[in-house]
């Protein structure tokens, strides 16, 4: 084939218009940047080429979802394809589709100025009720002419390019061989769109979305310059995070009374600075631990995590402790940012790069070193993205430890060696540091390694033996470190990311399936025994800062576990209702209305409603269900999510 036939080919072709979109959502990328150079942190060169790079993952999966019919239309393996009413109608989708994408993009130029954040699914609901949007975009276009003229250029250059090349129908007398060729081509094409659209081929990394554009920006304020605002409404429009209405919450001291999500400091008290270490252990349901419960088959139950035991009894933890979650993906941010997932997960959500008051950040302004780990591949769950906006400085994960020797096969390191790293790890740091670490051994395929085969109790689940496995890492990892001069300087907290398959009855509910360890411990301190306390994830932030003293102001949506002078409560969602438990008793909410109240402590089994029995805690339960979804909603769908917007008026 000679030149001529190779560049009108039509694969070739096809290659050289998606090329072209690329290269315009570059150049609008650097548009991007320089019209908002004033709201962004500074960036070195280095730093910018790397956040240039980055954000080619993002166009591509963009450019791939919006020509996804051109594409489709274009390999059809019949020469149906070469006529001149086809590639008219492609030719003018491709233009229609692509153009609007670049206005979307230049539009985001000036959206980003009050927002701070590139545009996502729920724009189109706040404009949603305007009468006058047609007077608002002639506005916008006169307003703002430098963007329109921006984006006019980019528009006339894709048009300009697009006809600079054209296919021609190829001749072939090996008509048989030809559509055979041709066919095959369409399964790779699609095959290759898949990936591109998700970011990458790996079974363990999810589809890319726009949390993920944090593993390439120096600064959690510069996620805006990764992203492209089509791939920012495509990744969110099927994303709903549930909010409620906003009630009767008129004055803003209504709500605060009820539920206040800022933190004041307390000046009366000198900062502690301590290590932190906060060990997420997977699928770690409270009821695989026997220290936990007690009273379980008649007080005979031991349980499969004898080194956890005795770290709990060594330590302090709740009479109740609840995952606000069931994925690892809702952990993460309940944990390590106190901001919990209600319907969709946060890191998902359309509102995943809210600023907010990661632990970590908060930490590093008090001179901490900060580093998160996760043996799974690095990408994995977007934790690594996560944890960067979070304020952590370091991750390490699969390509870190650098070892493919203890590979599980499946998911990443196994907990003994990659505990080990941490440990080492953790030695080698200048304190004080804050470091969490995400075990994955007791994951679906549930299997310990080879030489430990037969060494741990099984029971009636394939999760247990794997339990008892992590335990045992557990138990090294404690052992590798307890003789450190910094062990005696640090809080431990020990929780897990969510519950996991149920083996006795009394956790086969949606209390019992919520139900997970959190354990605080200190070596030497007074943290002892269990506090008849409703805890949740979103509490280990505030509460870990609180112990600390922690002198600044700061966003978190969990309570301080410490504090008795107000009345604690757990809340999350569960099959679509809200829940709220507090007290003895748990609230189900469906939408606006209350469907059921249960007293969970005495009624393990969720089988006996007593809604309207005891009316005045219902309607204090109803009251701050309300008050949580009011103030969660406004901090999300405003970008509140950090001290000096506590302004919570309805409405508003």
């Amino acid at each position: 084939m000679n030149y001529r036939n190779l560049t009108r080919n039509i694969y070739s072709v096809l290659i050289y218009r998606l090329l072209i979109i690329m290269i315009l959502f570059s150049l609008a990328r650097i548009g991007f940047f320089i019209y908002n150079r004033d709201l962004l942190s500074p960036a070195t060169f280095s730093q910018f080429i790397t956040m240039m790079r980055g954000g080619l993952l993002f166009d591509l999966s963009a450019v791939l979802y919006l020509n996804a019919f051109f594409i489709l239309m274009s390999i059809v393996p019949f020469d149906i394809r070469y006529s001149g009413i086809w590639q008219t109608v492609i030719k003018y989708y491709y233009l229609i589709a692509n153009g609007f994408a670049l206005a979307l993009n230049g539009a985001d130029f000036v959206y980003f100025r009050f927002a701070l954040k590139r545009a996502t699914s729920e724009v189109f609901k706040s404009f949603g009720n305007e009468q006058n949007l047609g007077r608002l975009g002639f506005k916008f276009i006169i307003d703002y002419w430098q963007v329109t003229l921006f984006t006019l250029i980019l528009i006339s250059l894709m048009v300009y390019l697009y006809g600079r090349v054209r296919c021609e129908k190829p001749l072939s007398k090996r008509r048989f061989i030809y559509f055979g060729v041709n066919f095959a081509l369409v399964f790779v094409v699609l095959g290759l769109m898949i990936g591109g659209m998700r970011g990458g081929f790996k079974h363990s990394t999810r589809p890319i979305n726009i949390s993920n554009a944090a593993r390439f920006a120096n600064t959690p304020d510069n996620v805006g310059i990764v992203l492209n605002t089509p791939f920012s409404i495509i990744r969110t429009s099927n994303k709903r995070v549930k909010t409620m209405p906003d009630y009767a919450f008129f004055d803003k001291n209504a709500v605060a009374d009820i539920y206040t999500t800022l933190y004041m400091p307390d000046t009366t008290k000198k900062f502690k600075p301590m290590n932190v270490v906060v060990l997420i252990l997977e699928s770690f349901g409270k009821e695989y631990i026997g220290e936990l419960n007690r009273d379980l088959d008649e007080g005979r139950y031991a349980g499969y995590t004898p080194f956890l035991d005795s770290i709990i009894r060594e330590g302090l933890t709740f009479d109740v402790s609840i995952a606000n979650g069931r994925k690892s993906i809702d952990a993460i941010p309940s944990i390590l940012a106190s901001v919990p997932s209600l319907g969709v997960p946060y890191i998902i959500s359309p509102y995943s790069n809210n600023r907010i008051n990661g632990i970590a950040d908060l930490l590093r302004r008090k001179g901490y070193n900060t580093a998160f780990f996760h043996g799974a591949a690095n990408g994995s769950m977007g934790f690594d993205s996560f944890t960067r906006i979070a304020g952590f400085e370091r991750y390490f994960g699969l390509n870190e430890f650098n070892n493919r020797e203890y590979y599980d096969g499946m998911w990443g390191i196994w907990d003994e060696p990659f505990l080990q790293f941490f440990a080492d790890s953790l030695n080698s740091f200048k304190q004080p540091f804050l470091a969490s670490v995400f075990t994955l051994s007791s994951h679906h395929p549930f299997k310990v390694p080879e030489q430990y085969t037969g060494k741990f109790k099984k029971g009636p689940s394939p999760i247990l033996e794997t339990i008892g496995y992590t335990d045992y890492a557990l138990r090294k990892f404690f052992s590798r470190i307890s003789d450190k001069p910094w062990f005696n300087n640090t809080l431990f907290v020990i929780t897990a990311d969510h519950a996991n398959e149920p083996v006795h009855s009394e956790y086969s509910n949606d209390y019992g399936n919520y139900s997970v360890p959190i354990v605080f411990y200190a070596p030497g301190s007074t943290l002892h025994g269990e506090r008849n306390v409703v805890a949740q994830q979103i509490d280990i932030m505030p509460t870990i800062l609180r112990y600390l003293n922690y002198d600044n102001e700061f966003v978190a949506f969990g309570n301080d576990l410490f504090d008795d002078s107000y009345q604690h409560f757990v809340f999350n969602t569960a099959n679509g209702n809200y829940h709220l438990y507090m007290g003895d008793y748990l609230l189900i909410m469906e939408g606006e209305s209350v469907s059921a109240m249960y007293n969970y402590k005495t009624d393990k089994m969720l089988t006996k409603n007593i809604l309207g029995t005891v009316p005045e805690i219902q309607k204090e339960m109803e009251i701050r269900v309300k008050a949580v979804m009011q103030v969660y909603s406004y901090r999300l769908k405003y970008n509140k999510m950090t001290p000096g917007a506590d302004q919570l008026i309805a409405g508003q």
